[in-house]
């Protein structure tokens, strides 16, 4: 008699002592097991184009040298067997739906109860969507027509990396430089911006950046 599947998991996040903690938790449900870890997009990718039988990367917003979004849109085309879970500190309301668009099949706040974890991994593995249930409403609500989005939504996924990017302190220069564009493109993607916030100068778009990623923190 044949045994059961493992499902195996990669972690992708920055922060070492919580890959640690979700390795833990992983390691804890049954059926599942830890494939392995990364700290960057490009380790992530490195390993996936490695390796065999990864069913599902668990993958955070923000990475040092790519955005998680990113990162999930670039495992749909070069790995599509992999299903994607966000796991993040960053607000569900603005970053949910730009998941899922990207191709992810969930997404779970950070300071969410750890035993939602294993509810989240298996209805993903099982080819469900995972999304917390006041996530849940809102976006039907909006499909309904019933819901406005934020001011912040408006943006497409770069301009929203663009901006958490000035709020974090980096100049157009750094910006370029983290995200492979030119920094006239930077410039473009701040024009934007401040059309779709109605922000009326440069300085203006600095202090609304940096107030909107305090409040993520």
């Amino acid at each position: 008699m044949s045994s059961a599947k493992i499902s195996r998991v990669f972690i992708v996040d920055d922060h070492p002592i919580m890959r640690f903690g979700l390795s833990q938790l992983i390691q804890s449900i049954d059926g599942v097991e830890v494939a392995g870890e990364a700290g960057t997009a490009t380790e992530a990718l490195h390993f996936l184009d490695q390796s065999l039988n990864v069913d599902l990367a668990i993958v955070d917003v923000s990475l040092p040298d790519r955005s998680g979004l990113e990162l999930i849109k670039d495992l749909r085309v070069l790995h599509e067997e992999i299903k994607c879970l966000v796991i993040s500190s960053h607000d569900e309301e603005i970053y949910a739906e730009r998941v899922l668009r990207a191709g992810g099949r969930g997404y779970m706040m950070k300071d969410r109860a750890p035993d939602l974890l294993e509810t989240a991994v298996k209805q993903v593995l099982s080819g469900s969507v995972f999304l917390s249930a006041g996530m849940t409403a809102r976006m039907m609500e909006v499909i309904a027509g019933g819901g406005s989005s934020m001011s912040v939504s408006s943006l497409s996924d770069r301009e929203l990396e663009v901006y958490r990017a000035i709020g974090e302190g980096k100049s157009s220069r750094e910006i370029a430089g983290v995200m492979g564009i030119s920094i006239r493109t930077v410039d473009a993607h701040r024009t934007h911006i401040k059309e779709k916030l109605k922000v009326r100068d440069a300085v203006e778009l600095t202090h609304s950046a940096i107030r909107w990623v305090e409040s993520q923190n």
